[in-house]
């Protein structure tokens, strides 16, 4: 434009495939909350009717609570370990020099490329080795390596955008390092923090392959879900379970993704 403005034109292929992106992510995971309604323990169209049996079974199935209890226990755990020390290398990342930096996180964020399955394969023949019986313990170290690298890339860009300068001030006011974390960098931070373990939590509460090969006795969800598919009588639960953990899951995921969104845009201001 001759005014030195200028106007931003829809990219028209960009649309068509975000909109075709969209459909073939999020198209087959909804047909799970709409067979959950239907009256009749087989998946297949047409709906035999409209019913709300299967989700009131779930009441009365204690296995599922036990392994809901279970997934919970050790995503709340996996959660803030991987939160804390991912606070820990964010502020070493961005606050200090260290030398072969740049080797370090790359070796922190290795487990959002390398398969899953040849981790839960290299822990369970390391813990076998070592005569370390298989329980949720087991299961919270397989999670708590697939979640860090989560964790970390969470808050970095809180500790990149926090001006060092605030640091800088409350020293120079007599504080110490501890007291000026506490007090300055941690709530400049904070939805960063929050962020990090609401995803972490989903994550590892989800996670499936892992658990298959680091449980013991005491299953998580995900592997109960499993262990159910082969009962066609039981599948209609399975489906109203995973509903509800399907709404779950993408609240938390949204939550954390706003609060995030917010930490950092707040670090830039």
């Amino acid at each position: 434009m001759s005014d030195g403005t200028y106007i931003r034109r829809p990219n028209r292929p960009l649309q068509i495939y975000a909109v075709i992106f969209l459909i073939v992510l999020y198209v087959p995971v909804l047909f799970i909350p709409m067979f959950s309604f239907n009256d009749s323990i087989y998946v297949r169209f047409p709906l035999q009717g409209f019913t709300l049996q299967w989700y009131g079974e779930l009441w009365t199935r204690e296995p599922v609570w036990n392994a809901l209890w279970n997934s919970v226990k050790v995503g709340l755990v996996v959660s803030v370990i991987s939160t804390v020390l991912g606070v820990v290398a964010a502020r070493a990342i961005t606050r200090y020099r260290i030398p072969g930096k740049g080797t370090m996180v790359t070796f922190i964020m290795m487990p959002l490329v390398i398969p899953g399955i040849i981790f839960g394969v290299a822990l369970l023949v390391l813990l076998s080795r070592m005569g370390v019986p298989l329980s949720l313990y087991t299961v919270g170290l397989g999670h708590l390596i697939i979640c860090l690298p989560f964790g970390v890339a969470t808050l970095l860009p809180r500790f990149e955008g926090f001006d060092p300068s605030m640091e800088e001030a409350s020293a120079d006011l007599g504080e110490n390092g501890w007291w000026t974390f506490w007090r300055v960098t941690f709530p400049m931070v904070f939805p960063g923090v929050v962020a990090s373990l609401l995803l972490t939590f989903t994550i590892s509460f989800d996670e499936f392959i892992m658990a298959f090969f680091l449980t013991g006795t005491d299953p998580t969800l995900p592997m109960y879900i499993w262990g159910q598919l082969r009962f066609p009588q039981e599948f209609p639960s399975v489906l109203a379970l995973s509903a509800l953990i399907l709404f779950v899951s993408f609240f938390l995921v949204f939550v954390a993704q706003r609060l995030g969104r917010a930490g950092l845009d707040n670090g830039n201001t």
